[in-house]
C-alpha cells in the first residue's frame, strides 16, 4: 500500500561520472487531475553527446502513447542504465490533500518543490548537469526564474508542451507515467472494511462517471465520511460526495 510518499532513483550511470560528460536532464509530473492515487514526478538525463542516439523521435509526451508503447520505452531505458539515469518522485494521495488542506501548500508549489528535489538528488551525485528542460506548471518564466535562482550553473528551459518538444521531457513523462499506472493498478488497499465487490474497478482515477460511482459506493456513511487512502479526498468529485453522503 502507497501509505507514504516516496523517491526512487536508478543507479547513477558510471560512466557519467567517470567521464563527466555534460548532460541534459529532462522532467515532468503524470496524474495531476485524477481523483484516486498518487501524483508522480519523473527525472532523466544522459550526456548531450549521446543524447539524439539514446532518447530519440520515438519518445513523445506519454498521453500520446498507449500503455504498451509506454512500457517498452521505459524498458529500453532501464536496458541502458549504463548511459541513461531516471528517477520518480510519487506523492502519495493523502500527502497531497494533507498538504493542500492543512498545509495550505497548492498544488502548483507541490509540483515545483518535488521537481526541486528530483533535481538536486541528481546533481548531488556528481553528474554534470548543464542542461535542464522543464513541462512548465503556471507561468513558464515564473517557474524558470525559480528554478535558475536553486540552479544558476545549469541552462534552464522551460515552456509549454515540452514533454511534446523535448525527447529527455518526454522520457521523463513516461517515467512518471508508467509508474503511476503501476501503483494504481497493483493498489493494496490497507482498510479492512470495505465490502464493494468491484472494488479494482475504478479506472484511471480520472473523475469520469465510473469513478464517480466508485466513489459513491465507498463513502463511509460514518461522523466523517473517510474515503479509503487511494482517494486524493478534498477533490471537488469526492469533495461533493462526502457532503451528500458522509
Amino acid at each position: 500500500p502507497m501509505t507514504e510518499s516516496y523517491t526512487y532513483h536508478s543507479p547513477t550511470p558510471t560512466i557519467l561520472l567517470e567521464t563527466q560528460k555534460p548532460c541534459i536532464l529532462g522532467v515532468d509530473e503524470a496524474g495531476r487531475g485524477p481523483v484516486l492515487g498518487p501524483m508522480c514526478f519523473g527525472v532523466a538525463y544522459c550526456a548531450i553527446s549521446e543524447y539524439e542516439e539514446l532518447i530519440d523521435e520515438e519518445y513523445k509526451d506519454s498521453k500520446k502513447l498507449d500503455e504498451k508503447k509506454r512500457e517498452l520505452l521505459l524498458q529500453r531505458i532501464i536496458n541502458n542504465q549504463d548511459n541513461i539515469g531516471w528517477g520518480v518522485r510519487s506523492l502519495s494521495p493523502q500527502d497531497i490533500s494533507t498538504m493542500t488542506i492543512r498545509d495550505k501548500i497548492n498544488l502548483n508549489v507541490q509540483s515545483h518543490s518535488s521537481t526541486i528535489q528530483l533535481i538536486r538528488d541528481v546533481i548531488i551525485t556528481g553528474v554534470n548537469i548543464k542542461k535542464i528542460y522543464v513541462d512548465t506548471v503556471g507561468p513558464p518564466e515564473k517557474y524558470r526564474n525559480l528554478l535558475a535562482a536553486q540552479f544558476p550553473q545549469q541552462e534552464i528551459i522551460v515552456e509549454k508542451a515540452a514533454d511534446d518538444k523535448f525527447p529527455i521531457v518526454s522520457a521523463a513523462s513516461i517515467c512518471a507515467k508508467v509508474t503511476r499506472d503501476h501503483i494504481l493498478r497493483d493498489w493494496s488497499f490497507i482498510e479492512e472494511n470495505l465490502t464493494d465487490p468491484d472494488l479494482y474497478k475504478y479506472g484511471s482515477g480520472y473523475p469520469n462517471e465510473k469513478t464517480r460511482l466508485w466513489l459513491e459506493r465507498n463513502v463511509y456513511p460514518n461522523l466523517l465520511g473517510f474515503y479509503p487512502s487511494i482517494v486524493r479526498w478534498h477533490w471537488k468529485p469526492a469533495r461533493q460526495i462526502l457532503y451528500n453522503k458522509g
